[in-house]
């Protein structure tokens, strides 16, 4: 077994989710109208594909994975079946058609056109260092993340793609990392999903499982130096 994280990198996980938090549903927001646009170009609503186009472009998702990505949202698939963007296999496989890929990289274009947008006061070498310190951050959980993760990276993306498209497919893709590592965490105390939705936020259980959702967290930042991991949150805490 890995050895345990360090209390100064499980004290890290801690003070980068709150601003992975904010980032990311920030520059969503941004990006909305621009999603919407397409969504309703397609006569789609936002769901599954707009939730997770940077995996489906790249690989289809296995149906451990989807259980995953899915554990908060238990979506309605019946849109994305009868608009012939998604298929499902015997084994629970989703994948995405042509006309599915076709939604998904456009969508992926609008998110990283809103995020350019939504970030343009913040300094070019700044988004293009963010990008760098996400590859880096992505291709080590490969060995720590769990069903979601893997099914969501690597990532796609397009030759052509800017440092904003990049850095907001990557960030979307980082959290999953943290999400499995939260499913661990309450499952392995013994917890269902309605137990915990049904346990007070600062309860000793409730403070137990955000520990050890840390702990299993961690390992991913060990792949930075210590001069890139406050980099990577000082760019965090300059982005809108």
């Amino acid at each position: 077994m890995p050895d345990a994280p360090s209390t100064a990198l499980t004290t890290y996980a801690a003070h980068v989710r709150p601003a992975l938090d904010r980032v990311y549903p920030s520059l969503r927001r941004a990006a909305g109208p621009r999603v919407r646009e397409v969504l309703e170009a397609a006569q789609m609503r936002p769901g599954f594909i707009s939730d997770f186009y940077y995996g489906l472009l790249a690989r289809p998702m296995p149906a451990a994975s989807f259980a995953a990505v899915t554990t908060y949202s238990h979506p309605d698939m019946s849109q994305e079946l009868a608009a012939g963007v998604a298929t499902v296999d015997g084994d629970g496989t989703w994948a995405l058609t042509e006309s599915g890929m076709l939604l998904a990289g456009d969508i992926q274009r609008a998110i990283g056109e809103g995020t350019q947008e939504h970030w343009a006061r913040i300094p070019a070498g700044d988004v293009e260092e963010l990008s760098r310190l996400l590859g880096v951050l992505l291709e080590a959980g490969a060995a720590t993340g769990g069903a979601a993760f893997a099914a969501l990276v690597p990532v796609y993306e397009p030759h052509d793609a800017s440092p904003a498209l990049c850095a907001s497919t990557r960030l979307g893709a980082l959290r999953h990392h943290r999400a499995d590592a939260h499913r661990a965490a309450w499952q392995s105390a013994g917890l269902t999903l309605e137990e915990l939705r049904e346990i007070e936020p600062d309860s000793a259980r409730r403070l137990a499982v955000e520990a050890d959702t840390n702990r299993r967290d961690a390992p991913i930042y060990t792949s930075l130096t210590e001069d890139e991991r406050w980099s990577f949150l000082a760019i965090l805490a300059k982005l809108p």
